[in-house]
């Protein structure tokens, strides 16, 4: 267990490095999980896991990340008594919160079943969907008390124990989700529906093992609240207003990230249903772009996670201390970061589509499509997410509000519009619903981004130039793998044609890509020579450093 406090590029390293693990994980259990439960049971998997993802947004109510910054904010200041007291004022309003959305959910489960699949004649019913809701609901009552938790660890600048705690949860809940619907449909021969219910509880079990080990990280790095015997003069009324002020934002990034996904999915569902495809190649459809696909793009996704863990901490300090340089320094430093590392992970993706889908879910005439432009979405995704926490951590919470509903509603009214502009044009309908996600993406990163400029001066001279670079790479090592693909003409309709396309690609792009942007200097500025030394030291014992 490490309990250290860590800087900005190394606490985000730290967390990249753990959320990437973590979901490499959660995009390598779909493999066998997938073959256990099959596309029905992955359509039923993707209901209750998107409905949960919603409520747990409203149950945690944007607390964890409130307390990170309002730690963050105390802690700088050596408000010790208010940091606190802030703690346990927070972990009372989440108790009532969490508590009042499991009975939501519990009790208004049937309703969302049949919200959800409607009078589409599939395989799943309204019922089956009721009941691995139910299934779900308990972790409702418990996540939100883990989040907070990392938040406050993360507010002292601890990234290490809240990354570990990350990497345990994800470990007990896949040992949850593979061995229950496991031993549900092989063994016992169960129901499809209880195997899926036992699946979506182990979000429950992993979060309970990793809330734990983090209460043990706390007593070990003596961050155990004490009694202090000087008290702030700041009032419980005033870092109650203060918490809910920080909070309502971060509900509003969390609730809008996931109502993308489940907003697709209840339209994608309408909308094929009406221009009369299979019910259960709608389900298959719907599931895949809004389940699915994401889960394999977990890994571009990783990125954003991990940075804002540390970001957010990091720039409330700079504005504390009124150091309005580093604040334009980690901004532009985070977008760069974002593009450096998420654009080549989606060109890769998309050159790889189908045997990338192959691997996971097997040989299907939908999936590769919607995997190859669902990568872009994520890559767009990134980019929102992290705007969207900066004018967070810098109180803008207006801007907030206008950059998360305005693409959210963007993209809701466009889906249906495109999928059938789609049609009409000879495309495959479904990508319009997440050619609308990019747009409406976009629309919030140019929003933010301009205001940002307009209201606080912050110049982006570095991550235009940071882009523009990095584009060069990108692409031509995605015209080298499209290349050497077509000749290689292997089948990547099979797993072992799949697998070797892969291995030689991952070799060939990951060589091109990093030998290019060493040449351009990119991968030192954006990481830094000192961090990059201090990284090949570990990795090779000492025995490699750069020259200067």
């Amino acid at each position: 267990m490490f309990v250290k406090k860590n800087s900005f590029v190394e606490g985000t390293i730290i967390a990249t490095v753990a959320i990437v693990i973590v979901k490499i994980l959660g995009m390598l259990y779909v493999i066998p999980f997938y073959k256990i439960v099959g596309s029905n049971g992955g359509a039923l998997y993707s209901y209750a896991y998107n409905i949960y993802l919603i409520f747990l947004g409203i149950s945690s109510a944007g607390l964890p990340d409130a307390i990170a910054k309002i730690i963050s904010e105390y802690n700088t200041l050596g408000m010790d008594d208010a940091k606190n007291r802030a703690y346990k004022i927070a972990r009372q309003i989440i108790s009532f919160i969490s508590i009042f959305a499991f009975i939501l959910l519990f009790i208004f489960a049937e309703e969302i079943g049949k919200f959800i699949i409607g009078d589409l004649d599939g395989v799943n019913t309204a019922k089956d969907i009721a009941f691995v809701v139910r299934c779900v609901s308990p972790a409702v009552l418990l996540i939100p008390f883990l989040s907070i938790t990392k938040g406050y660890l993360q507010g002292h600048k601890y990234i290490g124990p809240s990354s570990m705690s990350q990497l345990l949860e994800q470990i007990v809940r896949i040992l949850v989700i593979l061995l229950g619907s496991y031993l549900v449909l092989k063994v016992f021969e169960g129901t499809l529906s209880l195997a899926i219910g036992i699946a979506v509880s182990g979000a429950f079990f992993g979060g309970l093992v990793a809330y734990i080990y983090l209460r043990k990280a706390i007593v070990k790095g003596n961050l155990k609240q004490k009694e202090e015997n000087k008290k702030d003069e700041i009032t419980n009324k005033e870092i109650t207003r203060k918490i809910i002020k920080y909070a309502i934002p971060f509900v509003i990034i969390s609730i809008v990230s996931h109502l993308y996904n489940f907003t697709d999915q209840i339209l994608v569902l309408r909308t094929l249903e009406g221009m009369g495809f299979a019910g259960e190649d709608v389900e298959f459809i719907a599931s895949s772009i809004s389940t699915w696909s994401p889960k394999i793009c977990m890994i571009i996704n990783s990125m954003a996670m991990g940075m804002t863990m540390s970001l957010v901490p990091t720039i409330v300090s700079a504005i504390t201390e009124k150091n309005y340089r580093e604040v334009e320094n980690k901004i532009n430093k985070s977008l760069s970061m974002i593009v450096f590392i998420s654009l080549p992970l989606s060109l890769g993706l998309c050159v790889l589509q189908k045997s990338v889908w192959t691997i996971f879910y097997d040989v299907n005439p939908y999936g590769p499509d919607i995997l190859g432009l669902m990568v872009f979405s994520a890559l767009f995704g990134n980019l929102y997410l992290i705007v969207s926490t900066i004018c967070q951590s810098l109180n803008k919470f207006k801007l907030v509000y206008l950059v998360s509903i305005t693409g959210f509603l963007l993209n809701a009214a466009l889906d249906v519009p495109i999928m059938y502009l789609f049609k009409i044009i000879g495309f495959k309908p479904f990508l319009g619903s997440i050619t609308a996600s990019i747009i409406g993406y976009s629309v919030s990163v140019f929003i933010g981004l301009f205001v940002l400029k307009r209201e606080n001066n912050i110049k982006y001279k570095d991550t235009v130039k940071t882009v523009g670079r990095t584009l060069i790479p990108g692409l031509f090592m995605a015209l080298v793998l499209l290349t050497v693909n077509s000749f290689l003409k292997l089948n990547e309709l099979t797993i072992s044609g799949a697998i070797l396309t892969i291995i030689i690609d991952a070799i060939i792009g990951g060589i091109i890509y990093i030998s290019i942007s060493y040449k351009m200097g990119l991968i030192d500025y954006i990481i830094g020579k000192d961090m990059l030394n201090n990284i090949l030291k570990k990795l090779t014992l000492g025995k490699l450093k750069l020259k200067n």
